[in-house]
């Protein structure tokens, strides 16, 4: 029997040091949410949660302009019904100014309804959309993706021959009335391609949004798996190294308690 070295204390001494590290680990886990609350209980699972999270951030940013894009398109369409309206009475004021019984005076009103609707036209041209311009036939690229791939948005240009033929018309004669039908009619064609075009990018569009939405969901998915705890498992891992620590304290009360048995063999 020795006095000096405490073999059981000092056993008892690590195994305690190891279950309140344990316990601490369970408690940060507990409070925090995370399954990783320091590089070192996963530096693996760490690093492929950061790039989990960083493509999550990246994705969120490309459904973002995606579904700007899609507002861009929607500006768009709404403008170009109106337009449409338009184009569609001055063609009916193009046939109506072709009647014979209409006199000279009448065909002077009919030009002045057909040209206010032609300047509302060439005025619609002009719009943007967060000064991005609605209609002057750009391209646009869209990100669709978190590594920077694009779609091609196909533009509407109103400041084409197709319009501004149509819209500089002059119905005040019968030859004029002749050529304005035609050049509206020629608008209304082009027109019906643009909405059509911009149709076919809603469509598109929104195919990019819902499998960026789907891409996201499965992405936070991965990375729950690595970093958020599981409460019902750390819990019962908690209550059991709770219990440890309180028994490794008595134990390690008792170890050192033990020399003092030495006493009774100096009485």
């Amino acid at each position: 029997m020795v006095i000096n070295t405490n073999i059981s204390a000092q056993s008892a001494a690590t195994m305690l040091q190891q279950s309140s590290l344990n316990l601490s680990q369970s408690l940060a886990r507990l409070s925090s949410g995370s399954k990783i609350t320091s590089p070192a209980d996963d530096s693996a699972g760490l690093a492929v949660s950061m790039k989990l999270g960083a493509q999550i951030a990246r994705t969120g940013a490309a459904q973002q302009n995606v579904n700007n894009a899609i507002s861009f398109n929607q500006t768009q369409d709404g403008y170009l019904q109106k337009v449409n309206d338009a184009l569609t009475r001055m063609s009916e004021l193009a046939v109506s100014a072709q009647d014979v019984t209409k006199t000279s005076a009448d065909l002077a009103l009919y030009q002045q309804e057909y040209k206010t609707l032609g300047a509302y036209v060439n005025d619609v041209a002009t719009k943007s959309f967060n000064s991005v311009s609605l209609f002057d036939g750009s391209t646009l690229k869209v990100t669709t993706d978190s590594e920077g791939a694009t779609f091609s948005n196909v533009g509407v240009n109103l400041g084409s021959s197709s319009y501004t033929t149509a819209t500089g018309g002059d119905i005040s004669t019968l030859s004029g009335a002749k050529t304005a039908l035609a050049s509206t009619l020629a608008a209304i064609s082009a027109l019906a391609s643009d909405r059509a075009n911009i149709g076919s990018n809603e469509e598109t569009l929104g195919y990019y949004n819902a499998q960026l939405s789907s891409l996201s969901n499965n992405l936070s998915a991965a990375k729950s798996q690595i970093t958020d705890v599981d409460v019902a498992t750390e819990s019962t891992k908690y209550a059991r190294q709770n219990i440890l620590v309180q028994s490794g304290t008595a134990m390690l009360a008792q170890a050192n308690a033990m020399p003092q048995s030495v006493l009774r063999l100096l009485q």
